[in-house]
């Protein structure tokens, strides 16, 4: 696992909790208007149907609820960037739980329901500060609800791209803060102040080893848009076809990012 960064990026809590309320009131609105057949249609994530990718998008809200659940760490042990590179390995398991989800909720609009009101609930009874358990350490609940805008905006678009004609919005705040976590993740996996790579309008990092550069334009620079760095930063996308369809310009002989991506499965 990549070291953290010794200068976290900070996050509003409050503006992350409405993101995170709102993306997931959006994937809602979206799942309500979803047929039988739809809900049988193939994803890119494997064997998953619709209806296994919505079961997930709940479970990904509901690790809230088991986090709080338990009891309440002495100590924080893990940072915020120590999320984004132990996805891989939790991969196996986040595909049994989603298959019992589906199982047990076949009504998913009713269930969606129930975790919409049960995280306000949650989170008007804790505060940011609260620790709680997660798959990488104890992290404070302000902390792990960033990652949870990672997970809402990425299945998002998972669930656009299986279903034709489907364009569940993205929340502004939510997207913000799933590009700059997963702009830090890089930074942080390549270290360095050689390579400039930026996402406007959210996010403008330095990564790489080599020559710093001072003032002016850096000699290496790598720029594309929100939507195409996350699905690069999460394999949807692979940098040789985002470059070739002009996805992403990148020049300056250390602007290949490919050995470095994708950041987390």
């Amino acid at each position: 696992m990549p070291p953290a960064k010794k200068r976290a990026r900070t996050y509003d809590p409050v503006k992350i909790r409405k993101a995170v309320e709102a993306q997931f009131g959006n994937v809602r609105e979206a799942v309500r208007t979803l047929t039988p057949e739809q809900l049988t249609l193939p994803t890119r994530l494997g064997e998953w149907t619709v209806r296994e990718l919505v079961a997930h998008i709940a479970m990904a809200v509901t690790a809230v609820h088991r986090g709080l659940d338990k009891p309440e760490p002495a100590k924080q042990d893990a940072v915020l960037l120590d999320w984004a590179f132990a996805t891989f390995a939790n991969s196996a398991a986040i595909d049994e739980f989603t298959r019992k989800l589906v199982e047990q909720h076949a009504d998913l609009d009713a269930y969606l329901a129930d975790v919409e009101q049960s995280l306000t609930r949650l989170l008007d009874e804790h505060t940011g500060i609260r620790l709680l358990e997660t798959n990488v350490g104890a992290l404070p609940l302000a902390d792990y609800l960033v990652t949870r805008t990672v997970e809402l905006v990425v299945h998002t678009d998972d669930l656009n791209a299986a279903v034709p004609g489907l364009d569940v919005p993205y929340d502004r705040q939510a997207l913000a803060a799933c590009t700059r976590l997963l702009a830090d993740a890089l930074a942080t996996k390549a270290p360095g102040g050689s390579t400039e790579v930026r996402i406007p309008p959210y996010a403008v990092v330095q990564c790489i080893e080599g020559p710093r550069h001072t003032r002016g334009t850096p000699p290496n620079v790598v720029e594309t848009d929100p939507q195409t760095w996350f699905r690069l930063a999460t394999g949807r996308v692979t940098w040789p076809d985002a470059v070739e369809k002009a996805q992403v310009s990148a020049s300056g002989e250390r602007a290949d990012l490919s050995g470095l991506l994708p950041l987390m499965g």
